[in-house]
């Protein structure tokens, strides 16, 4: 059974950093996109960022861009996400989600941590 563990939520101050992991537990092959999600209270969950396993290729939502980085470890199935310059409208729930394809396509989603941008 594959888990997505997620760490590193937490509280911070206008202007700090976080950041946060993904890991994948047990045995997960044919991944093609590891990604962020975001979701504020009363809102829809959207796309902060993903990135391609193979390729690296990344994909940021407009209001985090220049100032969150993805990356992946391969050889841990893990994702990680810099969130530098943090504002208070990036307060949310924050989920993993892996995606691939094994004879069919599937996903798996963390359990979310919760990021709190507040003085």
């Amino acid at each position: 059974q594959v888990q997505l563990v997620e760490s590193g939520g937490g509280l911070v101050q206008p202007g700090g950093s976080l950041r946060l992991s993904c890991a994948a537990s047990g045995s997960i092959f044919g991944i093609n996109t590891m990604g962020w999600y975001r979701q504020a209270p009363g809102e829809q969950r959207e796309l902060v960022a993903d990135i391609t396993r193979r390729t690296g290729t990344t994909n940021y939502a407009d209001s985090v861009k220049g100032r969150f980085a993805i990356s992946r470890d391969n050889a841990k199935n893990t994702v990680y996400l810099q969130m530098n310059s943090l504002k208070p409208e990036d307060t949310a729930v924050y989920y993993c989600r892996m995606s691939g394809v094994v004879n069919y396509p599937y996903e798996y989603w963390g359990q979310g941590t919760q990021v709190t941008v507040s003085s």
